[in-house]
Formats: structure tokens, C-alpha cells, sequence
């Protein structure tokens, strides 16, 4: 399977957020291969933990970000559960499972509901190493113009998940200590 020319099929009608997302994909597929080689994964699923980190944002294609130059029409936000649709369709389910559930450090539906997402009501926290491996890669890249190669430090990430509660900074937490080693 081609990561790049799926995430280029969805992009086909905007080069530049193509880029964006594709360079933001691919910092975070290189951070998520260098912890899941520490964690002693097979070449098999380094070549997911790879692929899906590669496709992880291909539900942006469907959405209204315009500082990454995507005018879809749906909210940011969904870009996970679009992704999933995405990725079923094309037969890749494991695929579009990190696509959902690759959101800040997850999202549960307490979350969903108290934030009054437009999301459907469901679990949606990362539940195998290598979707764990993604998200937590993730959260050291923006895809913000100027800062894509910039990783964030340890402290930024804590501060950018304040916001969220202090039990997505203890699952931060969690995971580096489990990453980092």
C-alpha cells in the first residue's frame, strides 16, 4: 500500500495542504518509528505504525482550516472520524481506527459530551501500541505554517493539554515514561 499516493487522492484539488499534512505526517510517521523501535516492534508493524502515521490526518481534506488552506465543510474537529470513513472505505479499518482515535491524547465520550463536540457519542481513545505510539508522536508536531519542523518540547505538550483536564496530562505522563525510554 502507497501511504502517499492515498493521502495524494484525497488532497487532489489542494496542492498546498497536501504539503502541509504530508510534511506533518511525515515528522510525525519518523518520531512514531523511533519509539516503536524502542519498544522492539516487528518490521511488520513498523510498516503500519508507518503507514498509519502517514494517513493519521487525511480526514483534514474534508474540512474548513483555512490557515492550512483546506476549505472543506465540516469542522476541524471531525477530522479524525473523517478520516476513519475515509480509510474504511479503502478496506484499511486498522488504518482508519488511528485516524479516530489519534485526537489531542483521545477523546472518551464523557469528553464528546461535556464539550458538546460534533462527534458521534463513542469511545474514541487510543487503544493499541501502535495507535498509542501515533498520537503520542503527534503531539509534538503542529501543522501550523513556520512551525511544521519545530518539535515541541515536553513542556509544551503539558501545557497544550492543561487545557483539556489534568487526566490527559497523566496519560501525557503515562506514555512518556513508557516512549521515552
Amino acid at each position: 500500500m502507497n501511504a502517499v499516493a492515498l493521502l495524494e487522492k484525497y488532497f487532489v484539488r489542494n496542492r498546498i495542504s497536501f504539503e502541509i499534512v504530508l510534511e506533518h505526517s511525515r515528522m510525525v510517521a519518523d518520531k512514531a518509528l523511533l519509539v516503536a523501535r524502542r519498544q522492539r516492534n516487528t518490521e511488520q508493524e513498523l510498516q503500519f505504525i508507518e503507514e498509519a502515521a502517514l494517513l493519521h490526518d487525511i480526514g483534514v481534506s474534508r474540512t474548513h482550516a483555512p490557515k492550512i488552506s483546506c476549505y472543506g465543510n465540516e469542522p476541524y474537529i471531525r477530522h479524525g472520524v473523517l478520516g476513519r470513513e475515509l480509510l474504511d472505505a479503502e478496506g484499511l479499518p486498522a488504518h482508519a481506527l488511528v485516524c479516530e482515535r489519534h485526537i489531542g491524547v483521545g477523546l472518551t465520550v464523557q469528553d464528546i459530551v461535556e464539550q458538546q463536540l460534533s462527534l458521534p457519542e463513542r469511545n474514541m481513545e487510543p487503544v493499541t501500541m501502535a495507535e498509542r505510539i501515533i498520537c503520542f508522536a503527534d503531539l509534538f508536531y503542529s501543522k501550523r505554517l513556520g512551525s511544521i519542523h519545530c518539535e515541541k518540547t515536553v513542556e509544551q505538550v503539558r501545557t497544550n493539554l492543561l487545557k483539556h483536564g489534568e487526566q490527559k496530562i497523566a496519560l501525557f505522563e503515562k506514555w512518556l515514561e513508557e516512549f521515552s525510554g
